[in-house]
């Protein structure tokens, strides 16, 4: 199965169909493995959805259950996640792509932006992660149930998670970005809003109106709602797509 090594990982791949590339990050937070994409969670599923007429790549992010796997340090963050991301496209020989991510994909997208803006065509975030407000104390419940999952990593220990977590969530917003990068994001992108505590409305709302060049689709999980996000998804990523 396809699998590579980069600076210490195992990343693990999978690809659906063929034309301009997209790489998609799933749902389920550090959880956030392919198989998520097929379960009801993931109302808008690229593998399915995109393969008719581009080249979808789905990945296991390291450490989430599936089959990527790195050490854990207390420098870990977001770029880590992206440096993996960036090694995926560089292993696939892919330049420039399309980005769709759901949940903390939202994030893994912000992050790339951040620091390989060259490489995105356009972005899809999904329901993207955030947090209105100071961080609450301890570490969240899911942070908590990842690392109660950690198989044969002795490394990881108390104090390395509790630093790893810190790393990850104490910023707020969107947590990898702060507003006034936002602003000055070039890549056209689209968000679908979020409506619970891990996904809050107004942060989806806000990017809509910080990021530059943006669309926003408030409603999109459930029957004609539904329908009619998929069309529009499918019509943001065809205007973007370059020429060949």
């Amino acid at each position: 199965m396809p699998s590579f090594k980069h600076s210490g990982a195992t990343l693990y791949y999978e690809e659906f169909g063929r034309g301009f590339p997209i790489l998609t990050f799933a749902p389920a937070g550090l959880r956030s493995v392919i198989a998520v994409w097929g379960q009801p969670s993931a109302p808008i599923n690229p593998t399915t959805e995109f393969a008719a007429n581009y080249r979808v790549i789905a990945m296991d992010q390291r450490n989430a259950g599936g089959q990527s796997r790195a050490p854990i340090t207390a420098q870990d963050g977001w770029d880590a996640y992206t440096s993996d991301h960036i090694a995926v496209l560089n292993h696939l020989r892919i330049d420039r792509c399309h980005l769709y991510g759901q949940c903390i994909g939202g994030s893994f997208i912000l992050n790339m932006l951040k620091h390989h803006p060259e490489r995105v065509a356009a972005a899809v975030l999904a329901q993207p992660i955030g947090r209105v407000g100071p961080m609450a104390p301890g570490r969240p419940a899911r942070f908590n149930e990842w690392a109660k999952s950690l198989k044969d990593h002795p490394e990881a220990t108390e104090p390395v998670l509790d630093t790893f977590c810190r790393n990850l969530y104490a910023p707020g917003f969107t947590y990898c970005v702060d507003r006034e990068f936002a602003k000055t994001v070039k890549a056209p992108c689209l968000v679908l809003a979020g409506n619970d505590e891990a996904h809050p409305w107004p942060i989806s709302e806000e990017l809509s109106q910080l990021l530059p060049n943006c669309e926003f689709i408030p409603e999109w999980k459930t029957g004609a709602a539904l329908t009619a996000a998929r069309g529009r998804v499918k019509e943001f990523l065809a205007k973007h797509t370059p020429a060949r």
